[in-house]
């Protein structure tokens, strides 16, 4: 039996973990427990995924909350190191960029358990996210790493890792969208709350430090969000963070004058709202890609994407700090052009290969 302890934290990691773990269910051979970091602790952002993806209940969970990097990553680590001390693992399974993902990669690590890495090999090359610090430490202590498109291999290749434990296994994104779609589409109550498919809007997220904690750029996101208002509507899902932001800035309630400012949505309902919409405005690296697969396009709030090939294929724009257009401008940047064909990021079958790699990882060795 192969042991497995997949450490979880925020948001994205719930949904990718929910294809893997209901494919790890239907494997004799692997057992899967499930650590819970509680770097996304709000119920809207953490309760409610385990819930609706039916993704089993955390065996641990650390209960971490807010707080710095240094202060987040250090109690990850302890709790995380306690957890691998205590009880036998072959591997950890670690996802995407947080903090959760290195502190689980680093404490598995040094303790000399084998790390696979989902979503292993993107880059943005901007050093300045964190994200971005987390991706690279983490690919370089991992033992298997999962990339989600052939770029993804082409950038590990360049800082060295290659082998045959570094694999084009798809996105796992995909399997995720591809099983919950239907079900979205079905949540006919959500959908006639918001008039979904009888008024057009443009949907909008946003989040990240970079736009949330530079208060100048929030307070021009914010301008350009009330000009497009003007002409558009727009759906506003408010993550916590930002919802402090605007409230510190004084901007929330002018914000929630011109648009449809809501909370959190689940993934599954947020689906629905990528799904109706006309285009998608956000700095989730997440819906990007969400868009793309229901084949919608986006504005991209950041300077850089790890998502290259979405800026390839004409399916986002990036609208950055520097940019002289407004987002106005940009909207109607993007509703003028098509997306090209391709779809880079495998057929929906990760979670398979996942599997079916883990397996042979542990014959060989």
């Amino acid at each position: 039996m192969i042991k497995l302890l997949t450490v979880l934290g925020a948001r994205p990691q719930f949904v990718k973990a929910s294809s893997l773990s209901r494919q790890i269910a239907q494997c004799a051979d692997i057992n899967e427990t499930i650590l819970h970091t509680g770097q996304h602790y709000d119920k809207n952002m953490s309760e409610i995924f385990f819930s609706e993806l039916q993704l089993p209940h955390p065996h641990h969970q650390l209960h971490i909350g807010s707080g710095s990097h240094a202060q987040q990553t250090a109690g990850m680590l302890t709790g995380i190191e306690a957890i691998l001390l205590e009880q036998p693992f072959d591997m950890v399974v670690v996802y995407g960029d947080t903090n959760s993902t290195i502190a689980g990669a680093l404490a598995a690590a040094k303790l000399k358990i084998p790390v696979a890495h989902i979503e292993a090999g993107l880059r943005s090359f901007n050093m300045k996210m964190p994200e971005e610090i987390n991706r690279l430490l983490t690919d370089q202590i991992s033992n298997i790493h999962f990339c989600p498109s052939e770029t993804a291999v082409g950038h590990l290749r360049d800082n060295g890792i290659q082998g045959p434990y570094v694999t084009n296994s798809g996105d796992i994104m995909l399997d995720t969208l591809l099983h919950y779609r239907a079900i979205a589409l079905s949540r006919q109550h959500f959908i006639d709350d918001f008039f979904l498919n009888e008024k057009p809007y443009l949907l909008v997220t946003f989040h990240r430090a970079e736009n949330t904690d530079n208060l100048e750029q929030l307070a021009r996101i914010c301008q350009n969000l009330f000009e497009l208002a003007n002409s558009s509507r727009l759906i506003i899902p408010l993550h916590p963070r930002t919802r402090h932001a605007l409230e510190e800035i004084n901007l929330l309630d002018q914000l929630c004058s011109v648009c449809e400012v809501v909370e959190p949505v689940g993934f599954i309902e947020m689906i629905a709202l990528i799904n109706f919409s006309n285009m998608v405005i956000t700095d989730s690296g997440g819906l990007q890609k969400e868009a793309f697969f229901l084949g919608k396009s986006s504005i991209v709030m950041r300077d850089q994407t790890e998502w290259a090939e979405l800026v390839k294929l004409r399916a986002a724009i990036l609208w950055t700090e520097q940019s002289e257009c407004s987002l106005t401008m940009s909207v109607q940047q993007s509703r003028d052009r098509k997306i090209l064909e391709g779809n880079p990021y495998g057929d929906g079958n990760c979670s398979s290969m996942i599997t079916d790699t883990i397996r042979k990882y542990f014959a060989d060795v």
